[in-house]
Protein backbone atom coordinates (compact mmCIF):
# COMPACT_ATOMS: atom_id res chain seq x y z
CA UNK A 1 0.00 0.00 0.00
CA UNK A 2 2.88 2.38 0.84
CA UNK A 3 4.46 1.83 -2.59
CA UNK A 4 1.21 2.72 -4.37
CA UNK A 5 0.67 5.85 -2.29
CA UNK A 6 4.23 7.22 -2.56
CA UNK A 7 4.21 6.73 -6.32
CA UNK A 8 0.81 8.39 -6.64
CA UNK A 9 2.08 11.38 -4.63
CA UNK A 10 5.34 11.53 -6.62
CA UNK A 11 3.43 11.47 -9.91
CA UNK A 12 1.03 14.22 -8.80
CA UNK A 13 3.84 16.44 -7.48
CA UNK A 14 5.96 16.02 -10.63
CA UNK A 15 2.98 16.67 -12.91
CA UNK A 16 1.99 19.66 -10.76
CA UNK A 17 5.48 21.08 -11.04
CA UNK A 18 5.24 20.92 -14.82
CA UNK A 19 1.90 22.72 -14.67
CA UNK A 20 3.44 25.39 -12.42
CA UNK A 21 6.37 25.76 -14.83
CA UNK A 22 4.02 26.42 -17.73
CA UNK A 23 2.08 28.97 -15.69
CA UNK A 24 5.30 30.59 -14.43
CA UNK A 25 4.22 30.06 -10.83
CA UNK A 26 6.19 29.13 -7.72
CA UNK A 27 7.78 25.72 -8.34
CA UNK A 28 8.34 22.58 -6.31
CA UNK A 29 12.00 22.33 -5.35
CA UNK A 30 14.17 19.71 -7.01
CA UNK A 31 15.11 18.59 -3.50
CA UNK A 32 11.46 17.70 -2.84
CA UNK A 33 11.19 15.83 -6.16
CA UNK A 34 14.33 13.84 -5.32
CA UNK A 35 13.13 13.13 -1.78
CA UNK A 36 9.90 11.64 -3.09
CA UNK A 37 11.88 9.51 -5.54
CA UNK A 38 14.26 8.34 -2.81
CA UNK A 39 11.36 7.40 -0.55
CA UNK A 40 10.15 4.92 -3.17
CA UNK A 41 8.34 7.18 -5.62
CA UNK A 42 10.85 6.97 -8.47
CA UNK A 43 8.59 4.88 -10.74
CA UNK A 44 5.78 7.42 -10.36
CA UNK A 45 8.22 10.27 -10.96
CA UNK A 46 9.55 8.53 -14.06
CA UNK A 47 6.08 8.02 -15.50
CA UNK A 48 5.25 11.69 -14.86
CA UNK A 49 8.52 12.75 -16.48
CA UNK A 50 7.64 10.81 -19.60
CA UNK A 51 3.94 11.69 -19.84
CA UNK A 52 4.43 15.39 -19.08
CA UNK A 53 7.89 15.79 -20.65
CA UNK A 54 9.21 17.28 -17.44
CA UNK A 55 12.84 17.39 -16.25
CA UNK A 56 13.87 15.23 -19.22
CA UNK A 57 16.75 17.55 -20.15
CA UNK A 58 18.21 17.56 -16.65
CA UNK A 59 20.93 14.91 -16.71
CA UNK A 60 20.53 14.05 -13.03
CA UNK A 61 16.80 13.42 -13.50
CA UNK A 62 17.16 11.86 -16.95
CA UNK A 63 19.45 9.10 -15.64
CA UNK A 64 18.97 9.16 -11.87
CA UNK A 65 15.20 8.69 -11.71
CA UNK A 66 15.16 5.62 -14.01
CA UNK A 67 17.98 4.02 -12.00
CA UNK A 68 16.11 4.67 -8.76
CA UNK A 69 12.91 3.33 -10.34
CA UNK A 70 14.62 0.05 -11.19
CA UNK A 71 16.05 -0.18 -7.67
CA UNK A 72 12.60 0.52 -6.19
CA UNK A 73 10.99 -2.17 -8.33
CA UNK A 74 13.69 -4.70 -7.45
CA UNK A 75 13.22 -3.96 -3.75
CA UNK A 76 9.45 -4.26 -4.16
CA UNK A 77 9.93 -7.61 -5.90
CA UNK A 78 12.17 -8.85 -3.10
CA UNK A 79 9.81 -7.67 -0.38
CA UNK A 80 6.82 -9.03 -2.27
CA UNK A 81 8.55 -12.37 -2.70
CA UNK A 82 9.30 -12.62 1.00
CA UNK A 83 5.77 -11.85 2.12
Amino acid sequence: MYFIMINFVAYIVMAGDKRKARQKKYRTSEQTLWLLALLGGAPGSFVAMQTHRHKTKHVSFKYGIPVLAVIDLVILGIIGGVM
